[in-house]
């Protein structure tokens, strides 16, 4: 099972009865309130400081995005490109939303519109209207510098948990999943439903992709995740920015 990686919430029938689900092919549900297992602490302070210095960076530049459907909400992540308020998503996460709400790791929550939409490349640019204070872009990188092994750090809202952050490292290269394309960067950074539109970045806090599904026979995640390179999205930037939806 191939599933696209936002977080949907439907309306129940009752108070409480909200569910979450991974959308895609083959929908798999999982409860909300599931518990994820413990994680172990490192003890090699080298590696866990330069993981928390990536994370303190690029934190700032990654947003929450709370997509009102006719039936419940979606829940994903997204990349703050400039000063502009123009932020990059997966197509999926605000497919047939109703309005979208930004969320800041400051607090700050605003409306967004849909700037462009490209539904094939599973990518789009939405814009708010903020002070440019609020905006912190994040660098984007170069993945086809990226190799097998190397490490890379997911940053997102995994089941609404927005700004956190997991570790992992690159699985493949090139690999294709039948719900979101070809050439992806394939990694075992845990991905779950929510982490859609969030950022995968290298050991310099760079961008290398946009993680956007993962494989998953079961409900969660199995470190089988994967990311658009962020040389795919720099070709589709300028369209999408400029407008164009397709």
């Amino acid at each position: 099972l191939i599933a696209l990686a936002a977080l949907t919430v439907a309306s129940g029938a009752g108070a409480g009865a909200a569910s979450a689900a991974l959308i895609g092919q083959g929908s798999a549900s999982a409860s909300a309130g599931t518990a994820l297992p413990t994680t172990q602490t490192s003890t090699n302070s080298t590696s866990s400081s330069t993981a928390a210095s990536i994370y303190k960076q690029d934190l700032p530049g990654v947003v929450t995005l709370t997509v009102n459907l006719s039936r419940g909400q979606a829940i994903g992540s997204g990349i703050v490109l400039d000063t502009k308020g123009d932020i990059l998503t997966n197509a999926h996460v605000i497919a047939g939303g109703q309005n979208i709400q930004v969320a800041f790791s400051d607090g700050t929550t605003v409306a967004a519109t849909l700037v462009g939409s490209n539904t094939g490349a599973d990518l789009a640019v939405i814009r708010v209207s903020v002070a440019a204070s609020t905006l912190h872009p994040l660098t984007l990188g170069n993945s086809s510098s990226v190799q097998i092994g190397d490490t890379v750090y997911a940053i997102g809202s995994p089941f609404g948990l927005s700004g956190s952050f997991t570790e992992g490292i690159v699985s493949n290269i090139g690999k294709t999943a039948a719900a979101s394309g070809a050439n992806l960067i394939q990694t075992d950074a845990a991905i779950n439903p929510g982490n859609s539109g969030g950022p995968l970045v290298n050991s310099q806090g760079q961008v290398i992709g946009v993680n956007n599904s993962i494989e998953s026979p079961v409900d969660g995640s199995v470190g089988v995740g994967f990311a658009i390179p962020i040389d795919q999205v720099n070709e589709l930037l300028p369209s999408l920015e400029g407008g164009s939806n397709v």
